[in-house]
Parts: C-alpha cells; structure tokens; sequence
C-alpha cells in the first residue's frame, strides 16, 4: 500500500487530536477545510522566446489569528493537494508559538534548476501580479521555501511595491537585509530547531558535546542546522542532499561539506567519507536525527530501523501518522515539524514587525526573542505530552488546535 500523501496525513494528524480534544463538530467541519484557495496560471517568455505557462497555487488554510502567512516552493512536483495541506500546518505552527498569524502556502509547478535567472525573475514577478489582490502585509504574507530564497522574494516585495505606488517591506519576509530582511532570518529555522534539540537533552540530562547528528537534506535548514550543532560541540557523521549523502562516524565538517557541494554540485566524492544514500542514511547509528528535506521520508516500512533516540523535524511532514505511533512505542523522542521548525515563521513575525514599524533590531535582540518563543512554546508541548501521556506530535496538536479554535469560538461565524 502506498504511504499517504501530504494531504491524507494532514488530516489524519488533524482528525486524531481532534477526537483527542472532543473538537466541536462545527469548529471541526470548519478546520478541516481551507477558507481559500486559488489557481493561477502563469505565462512567462523563456530565454528561446517560447512562452510557456506554468500552473501556480495559493491556499488560505485559516485566518482567525491572523494575516495568511506561508512559502511559497518552486518543484516539479508541487500540486494543489501538497500546498493546502502545507498550509494547514503552518495554521498549527504559528499557533503552536503563539504568534499572530494563520497559516498559507503557495507553490508554482516548475523545476527552477533548468531555468535561467531571468526565466525565474519572469515567473516570480508574473506570479506576484496574478496574486496582487491576495498578497499584503494585512492579508498575506509569503516567505521563502523549497527552491525560493531572499532574491524571489525581492522580486515579489519590488512587483508589489510598484503595483501600491510605494515601498512595501511587510508584504514579504525572508527579503536581503539591505530592502528590510531581519537579521538572523536566514538561520532562524535551523537555530529554532536547534533550540527544541537543546531543551530535549536538557530534559534528560545529556550534554550536547556526546551527541553524534545525522542531517537529511543539506538546503538552508540542513546546513545551518548542521553548522550550529556542530559548532557547539556535538558530532556530525553523516548528511545529504537530493542526490545522496556521505558518512564518517569520526564527524565531518559542515563548512567543509558545504564547499564541498558548491564546487562539485554534490557529495560524490567527498575525501575521507564514505557514501550512502538518502534511505540508508535515516536508518545510520546516531543520537540525533534531522530529516530537512521533503515528506514521507520516514514512514512505517523503516521507523522500525531508525537507529536515533531523538528525532527533529527540520522539514514539513517528514513522519507519517503510522510511523509516529512505531516511533513512540519504541521510546524515541520526536519534536514535530510544527514546533521544531517554528523558528523561521517566529522571525517572520519579527520581520514583519519590523517592517510595518520601520524599525530594525539587532541581530542578538533576534535570537533572544526567538529563543524566548521557542523555549516556552517546547515547555508547553512537553508539559501536555507528560500529561497526556502522549507523543510530543499529539501535544503539538492539542495546544495548536485549542488555540485555534478557541479564536474561531471567539470570533463567531459571519454573517
């Protein structure tokens, strides 16, 4: 039987903690369902002159806390179903943190790698202006995600700006500092997770210089992630990336490997390492397992191999719901995605902030906050699990959900 797909599992989560928690029929009936959700096709000229179009999503999943807020990927692979149910996790991410805002995602079905600078520029700009009445800084804020970084969202902030007749820093976030980006965004997620990592051990006792750390996925939030946890003692022995990894139980060099995949295009070959591929290296002897790369990637064929006591989410959706319930029977620790990769939309938050009050913070203010936020937000989820007796997923999703639908009680049903 084939593993669900993004959306199945979405609401499979959502149905579970909604018996959980006896939701409200109506609250429930409302949740299960975006509130929007827009299709657009995009026309752009490639560098041949041929104009091809391109098919791009938007899904408001909930706005009751707040202004839409998501990424938005570019991936041969993205599809309707992939963004509504990205768009209801992050509904329960920014509840998780308590920040105010409800959840979105969007994504263009393209494959960026065989697409020149300007093919992308035209993509993302006529993207932008087919979505100039759904983007805003009070109705939805993008971010970046798979195959998007601070340029596309340059392009979204500069095709806004010109649409309103002025300067618009709040409309997106994850931009270049130098047009309003905050400092520490780029590494919010990573440090985020980080920080979740860093509360676990603390719970049991361990010191972050005797772990040993596997990353899946070396984008953004794999290295960083890699680079942070390195740099404060622990032991990275294995990563990769889409076309396979590399292993040296002695530790490697994040930095190095870096370099390493920026001159050569990817791990193959790496000195003093041995190769593996993405499924082995889920299944190596570690202490700590960081899956950064898509969904589905541990699912109840392997959970009964994964070798690390503590898994983090670096990604949306890597675990599916059957594989949730293995990894708990067998004593592993799992911070889900909703919690362990909060740290980007948290700084989003501050981002925005920062944009709509055009007063800009110190890259030490960031962190301190950020680590604030997540703290509490890990002593809330740890709190109802002990409670509860339940894995840190299903606490997530108690107080996410809670939250959620409290503000919908609150606000009623119009008209």
């Amino acid at each position: 039987m084939a593993n669900p797909s993004p959306l199945e599992n979405a609401l499979e989560q959502f149905d579970l903690v909604a018996k959980k928690i006896d939701l409200d029929a109506s609250i429930y009936n409302r949740l299960r369902k975006p509130e929007k959700c827009y299709i657009v096709y995009v026309p752009v000229r490639r560098d041949n002159g041929v104009v091809e179009v391109f098919e791009g999503f938007r899904v408001h999943h909930s706005t009751s806390r707040g202004p839409a807020k998501g990424g938005i990927r570019y991936h041969p692979d993205v599809s309707l179903e992939e963004v509504t149910a990205l768009s209801m996790w992050m509904t329960w991410k920014c509840a998780v943190v308590n920040i105010p805002f409800g959840g979105a995602k969007g994504g263009v079905v393209c494959n960026p790698k065989s697409m020149s600078r300007c093919e992308i520029q035209g993509l993302t700009r006529r993207y932008t202006s087919e979505l100039i009445n759904v983007f805003g800084p009070h109705t939805d804020i993008p971010a970046p995600d798979v195959n998007t970084n601070p340029q596309i969202m340059a392009w979204i902030m500069d095709t806004y700006s010109i649409a309103v007749g002025y300067a618009e820093p709040g409309v997106v976030t994850g931009k270049p500092i130098d047009i309003g980006g905050s400092l520490g965004r780029n590494e919010a997620t990573s440090r985020g997770c980080i920080f979740t990592i860093y509360n676990l051990l603390k719970r049991l006792n361990r010191n972050v210089e005797d772990q040993t750390v596997v990353v899946q996925g070396y984008g953004n939030v794999g290295y960083n992630a890699a680079q942070i946890i390195h740099d404060d003692g622990a032991k990275v022995i294995a990563v990769s990336d889409s076309r396979g990894g590399v292993y040296n139980p002695n530790g490697l060099d994040p930095r190095e490997l870096l370099n390493y995949k920026q001159e050569h295009g990817s791990f193959k070959g790496f000195p003093g390492a041995d190769e593996v591929t993405n499924e082995e290296l889920l299944e190596l002897d570690c202490n700590i397992l960081i899956p950064a790369a898509l969904e589905n990637v541990i699912t109840k064929d392997n959970a009964d191999r994964i070798k690390a006591d503590i898994i983090a989410e670096g990604a949306n959706g890597p675990t599916t719901t059957e594989a949730d319930e293995i990894l708990f029977e067998r004593g592993i620790y799992h911070i889900p995605d909703i919690l362990a990769n909060a740290g980007g939309v948290t700084v989003s938050y501050y981002e925005w902030v920062q944009g709509l009050e055009r007063d800009f913070w110190c890259e030490d203010e960031v962190n301190r906050k950020l680590k604030n936020i997540m703290d509490r937000a890990f002593d809330c989820v740890w709190d109802i699990s002990q409670r509860e007796k339940v894995h840190m997923r299903m606490a997530a999703y108690i107080l996410a959900v809670s939250r959620v639908a409290r503000a919908k009680l609150w606000r009623g049903l119009y008209p």
